[in-house]
């Protein structure tokens, strides 16, 4: 089975239909239309690896509707990834530090207990306020209190 993922397949297929319409199509005519795109992810397997490739492939599409091979071609010929240039956006020093420094705060900060709910909960109640039974129940059932 091949690694090309059979969703990448299906939007080539939509793109290579809008653009060449029946000519693309009906080239499929007669054959179980699955099989067909199962060979297309077996001749474009490795190329998941490579996506810049494919999508060279699609924005370089030859005049006539391409056979897989014809389209595998087209992806061999893309750019090398080392001459594509996709530019990272600049990261702002100062807000990362703030941000930074947030994260710091938070993990300063001394741990809660887990059941303090709880505890609170069984307070109010032994402190004479009046206290519905379900969340008394549960403050006792997570303390492991008897009832």
């Amino acid at each position: 089975m091949s690694s090309f993922p059979a969703g990448w397949v299906d939007r080539i297929f939509a793109k290579l239909s809008v653009t060449y319409g029946r000519d693309f199509v009906g080239r499929w005519e007669g054959l179980e239309l699955g099989e067909v795109k199962e060979d297309w992810r077996g001749e474009l397997s490795g190329f998941e690896r490579f996506p810049a490739s494919i999508a060279y492939a699609l924005q370089n599409l030859p005049a006539r509707p391409p056979t897989i091979l014809e389209f595998r071609d087209l992806c061999r010929h893309a750019p090398e990834a080392s001459t594509l240039r996709i530019e990272a956006p600049t990261a702002n020093r100062e807000r990362m530090q703030a941000e930074l420094e947030k994260m710091r705060e938070i993990l300063a900060r001394p741990k809660e207990d887990p059941r303090e709910w709880a505890r609170r909960i069984v307070a109010r109640k032994v402190n004479g306020e009046r206290v519905d039974y379900r969340p008394l129940r549960w403050a006792r059932e997570a303390l492991q209190e008897p009832q």
